[in-house]
């Protein structure tokens, strides 16, 4: 398992709590006003904020939650200005790490991802270390259980998706960032649930995390980025077998 699906897999795993679930509203808050404050307030006409919004669905967030965060961004509210900024750095075992982020103090956010990246044995890198590893893409992953994978690959192939990847109890189906909505809608028409939406930043290609001590800090490393108030998602490449894995667990 690797990359950007495992990542997911384990976030959702260790979302399930309540302090978990208020840091990914928080997130997605962050991200549906700032895509409203670049783009507009009217998601036909804004393709960052229709994935947002599809994102925050999935999360089960209150329509009037999404709503605020609409007029926070469009100015109707008030509201903090935040700042988006990628940071570049390698991790544990040599892994390529991506960190997203939206601060309103950048003095701040820097130190704390380097103090991250320093304390797992990895370092922060300069710009363009590592992006060119990924490539951006839509992504949605649905649950295997009471889905047919011909029928599912047929509905969102002909929507326009460009792969569909089986994981152990999921499908990944991946998309060009400007057809992501085009394949979310007959999702939602055929009543089909998906677990996690928005767009990522997919590996071109993966390292292999072979040891158990090295994946262990490199986990530990992306939970802390994750986990940090100021970060909105977090890339890497890495790929750790699944006996590893399991022992992990």
């Amino acid at each position: 398992m690797s990359g950007h699906s495992k990542w997911s897999t384990i976030k959702r795993k260790k979302g399930a709590n309540d302090a978990k679930r208020g840091k990914m509203f928080t997130k997605l808050i962050k991200e549906i006003t700032i895509a409203a404050r670049t783009g507009g307030g009217d998601p036909i006409g804004n393709p960052r904020l229709r994935s947002a919004i599809t994102a925050a669905k999935t999360e089960n967030m209150p329509k009037d939650n999404i709503d605020r965060a609409i007029k926070k961004g469009t100015g109707e509210l008030d509201g903090a200005i935040y700042e988006e900024i990628l940071y570049e750095g390698y991790g544990p075992g040599g892994v390529a790490i991506l960190v997203e982020t939206m601060t309103d103090n950048k003095n701040r956010t820097v130190a704390d991802i380097r103090h991250f990246f320093a304390k797992s044995g990895g370092n922060l890198g300069e710009s363009n270390c590592v992006a060119w590893m990924f490539d951006k893409k839509g992504s949605l992953t649905v649950d295997k259980e009471g889905v047919r994978e011909d029928a599912l690959m047929e509905l969102v192939l002909e929507a326009g998706a460009e792969d569909i990847v089986e994981e152990d109890d999921s499908y990944q189906i991946l998309t060009a960032p400007e057809d992501f909505n085009d394949v979310v809608e007959p999702l939602e028409a055929g009543d089909i649930h998906f677990s996690d939406a928005g767009l990522a930043m997919i590996p071109r290609n993966t390292v292999e995390v072979s040891e158990e001590k090295t994946a262990q800090s490199l986990l530990r490393l992306l939970e802390n980025l994750e986990d940090h108030d100021d970060v909105q998602k977090v890339h890497a490449n890495f790929d750790i077998p699944d006996e590893i894995m399991n022992n992990l667990s």
